[in-house]
């Protein structure tokens, strides 16, 4: 009445095959699963909720050594309070944000695309981008259909292990790019191959 296992099980489905298909699985789920978090994020989020949390950003990023020399010489500073990333093996990032002259705002923009590497559940971060030149600017404000990170001006990452070598006068990359109010196990933010796109919250 017992048969062996063994003998039921089809040879294709071999550790390797099983392996082959198990991993695209997992990858489309962690997709699925970052992509849910977009649609709620962005039907929350208003012009009232995003200038909220970018000013409570701003106030942040002030205080932080890394970021203050970077405020005087930039010609506009986009900030994205919370940029959430989920999945695993590939997850996939959302953000939303405004794009500041001075201390006023002109625009509003999301950041969305593809992260890759080992995320553990959902994670969240700040981001902040200071566009130093006009020419770089320029980039971000005449991309109709966005500005995809790594195919224009060059954005450098700033941590907090050269905020002692930061200053007005050392200044010379087009963009740099600030994380803050990490939350999760990502070790940092992935930037390359994200799309930056001017939106119009209600």
């Amino acid at each position: 009445m017992h048969e062996d296992i063994a003998t039921n099980v089809r040879p294709d489905l071999t550790r390797r095959a099983l392996g082959g298909r198990l991993l695209p699985a997992l990858a489309l789920a962690g997709l699925a699963g970052a992509a849910a978090l977009r649609p709620r994020r962005a039907e929350a989020a208003t012009r009232a909720e995003i200038d909220a949390e970018v000013n409570a950003a701003l106030l942040r990023l002030r205080g932080m050594d890394n970021a203050r020399p970077l405020f005087g010489p930039a010609k506009a500073v986009l900030v994205f309070p919370r940029v959430i990333s989920g999945g695993f093996i590939v997850g996939g990032q959302y953000g939303e944000g405004a794009l500041l002259r001075g201390s006023t705002i002109v625009g509003y923009y999301n950041i969305a695309g593809a992260s890759l590497g080992l995320l553990a559940g959902a994670q969240s971060a700040g981001l902040a981008m200071f566009f130093m030149t006009d020419a770089a600017l320029n980039t971000l404000l005449n991309a109709a259909d966005g500005w995809e990170i790594g195919t224009g001006p060059s954005v450098v990452v700033l941590d907090q292990g050269v905020q002692a070598n930061v200053t007005a006068t050392t200044l010379a990359e087009p963009v740099y790019a600030i994380t803050f109010n990490q939350q999760g196990l990502m070790a940092a933010l992935a930037l390359n191959g994200t799309k930056i796109t001017r939106i119009n919250p209600g």
